[in-house]
């Protein structure tokens, strides 16, 4: 079993400076703030790219060679290209699923059977069911949230509310579904078991997706006013929904088939896929489309012009090419966090957090912030998940706690918080998808962020329970034998008494 003095992860290269770690990010930030806020343009592309040429240049300037720093930024995009491939196929479902009937019946079903001062509520408890089935949030978001959308505006709901519901449902899903690929990264990286680690995570989920809950039934019945929803305008759309469609339960096979898939625990981009083939065939022949018009469909997105603004709006979406404004920014993104990664920027500041942090509270409020803020910077869940998760669990090992408390941590201020960053890869895709128009200056409906209460209710929690020592596991002796057989990294403590190793609770000793 290995003992270290630092984070096992030091290399035998010179990491930079704190100083010259935080230059290439404190740079990048100011510019991203320039472009948003003094220039108004939500378009963080180019900032993102001045900041990954300035960390290139910092790495070169220190010696590394600039191969090295392109393979860095190459890898983590190759490591989330099944991510980028979720977002194609999305793209293509949004098209082609409206075009089959699938949306509009959704939409149709929705606003006639659903009561508007429940939707919201309605809206989170749908998403986190068939996020939790689906084990992709994106996937979620990208489906049923748009029909959601649709459902939301026909009742006269602000886009922000149902985007902020459809959030926090989505993500719960994502964040403790054994089929996720996140909840299967965070464990990996600290060593834990899976379905320990999702056992873990339910005292920080159930209480944030409750309080959420609550907040969205109050909105429903108190925020919401009965005026706000127009029954002429309910009506108009369900009339020219069922006049434009075939509506009924073939229309609804395709989301039927994506949920059977996941089921029977098929992997999510050829479920998906699926469901984007049997919604082109559905399109064909219940409602009369050309197969050139499916293509098209999956290609630039469903078109309509009904002459009326709303329907227009609600169902004129979808297809690849609505997605590749987030993909170039998901590109560019996760090549910074590449680039940042490689030149040893992030470990250099995470680094300096691990040493100077003085208690089990401050470690693990320490660690929730380390993935929130990766995400901010490097702008990709899974950098901020596995970088935490790698430079951390040597220390939780050291101070004799289950790196559970760690696996939670990164997931927490990883993947709830990832759509809540607008220029994030969550937080692009969920501003793409919903079709929250930020790009075109509609900057009012970013309120989804706060709006999302499960997302950022979670690590408060979390924080919570690291100051009362709820829910915060120590090693126990099987732990500790796991941890020799697999020869992991413990960080030596000796010389900092205040993070001793308490040794094994009782609570966590075996039976």
């Amino acid at each position: 079993m290995k003992q270290s003095g630092e984070c096992s992860h030091v290399t035998d290269r010179n990491l930079p400076s704190l100083g010259l770690a935080l230059l290439p990010v404190v740079l990048t930030l100011g510019l991203l703030a320039l472009q948003l806020f003094y220039f108004g343009d939500f378009t963080p592309h180019i900032p993102l790219v001045i900041g990954l040429a300035i960390t290139g240049l910092l790495g070169v300037l220190r010696g590394q060679k600039w191969t090295d720093i392109r393979e860095g930024v190459f890898h983590v995009i190759h490591v989330s290209l099944p991510s980028l491939s979720v977002l194609i196929v999305v793209g293509m479902i949004i098209g082609v699923w409206i075009a089959s009937g699938t949306v509009p019946t959704l939409i149709y079903y929705g606003l006639t059977l659903l009561n508007p001062s429940i939707f919201l509520a309605a809206a989170m408890i749908l998403c986190a069911v068939v996020s939790l089935s689906l084990g992709t949030s994106w996937g979620t978001v990208g489906t049923i949230g748009v029909a959601l959308m649709g459902i939301g505006a026909g009742f006269g709901i602000p886009m922000y509310w149902t985007a902020g519901a459809i959030v926090s449902g989505a993500f719960f899903g994502d964040k403790i579904s054994p089929l996720s690929d996140t909840t299967n990264l965070a464990p990996a990286v600290t060593g834990v078991n899976i379905f320990d680690h999702i056992q873990n995570m339910l005292p920080t989920t159930v209480p944030a997706m409750l309080i959420a809950l609550g907040i969205y039934i109050v909105a429903g019945y108190g925020l919401i006013e009965p005026a706000d929803t127009s029954l002429q305008a309910i009506t108009q759309i369900t009339e020219r929904l069922s006049q434009d469609f075939n509506l009924g339960l073939i229309p609804l096979l395709p989301a039927l088939l994506v949920i059977a898939l996941a089921l029977f625990r098929q992997p999510p981009l050829p479920s998906l896929f699926a469901g984007v083939l049997l919604g082109g065939v559905i399109a064909i022949f219940q409602q009369g489309v050309g197969l050139h018009d499916v293509f098209t469909f999956a290609q630039s997105g469903y078109a309509i012009d009904t002459g009326i603004a709303d329907i227009d709006t609600l169902l004129n979406k979808g297809g690849i090419q609505s997605m590749m404004w987030t993909i170039s920014l998901m590109l560019i993104a996760l090549g910074f966090g590449g680039a940042l990664e490689r030149t040893g920027c992030l470990e250099s500041i995470i680094l300096s957090i691990v040493n100077k942090v003085k208690s089990f509270t401050a470690v693990q409020s320490s660690a929730i912030f380390t993935a929130f803020a990766t995400n901010v910077v490097a702008g990709d869940p899974y950098i901020s998940i596995a970088l935490p998760g790698r430079m951390y669990a040597p220390l939780y090992r050291g101070m004799g706690y289950s790196t559970l408390n760690l696996s939670r941590a990164v997931e927490e201020g990883g993947t709830l918080m990832s759509p809540l960053i607008p220029w994030n890869a969550g937080g692009a895709f969920v501003i793409t998808a919903l079709g929250l128009g930020i790009m075109d200056g509609n900057l009012e409906n970013l309120l989804y962020i706060p709006l999302a209460f499960a997302c950022w209710t979670a690590p408060v929690i979390g924080v919570f329970y690291a100051i009362t020592g709820l829910f915060s596991p120590k090693a126990s002796e099987q732990d500790r034998t796991n941890w020799a057989n697999d020869n992991e990294d413990i960080m030596d403590l000796t010389d900092h008494d205040h993070l001793g190793d308490p040794g094994p609770s009782k609570e966590a000793m075996p039976i």
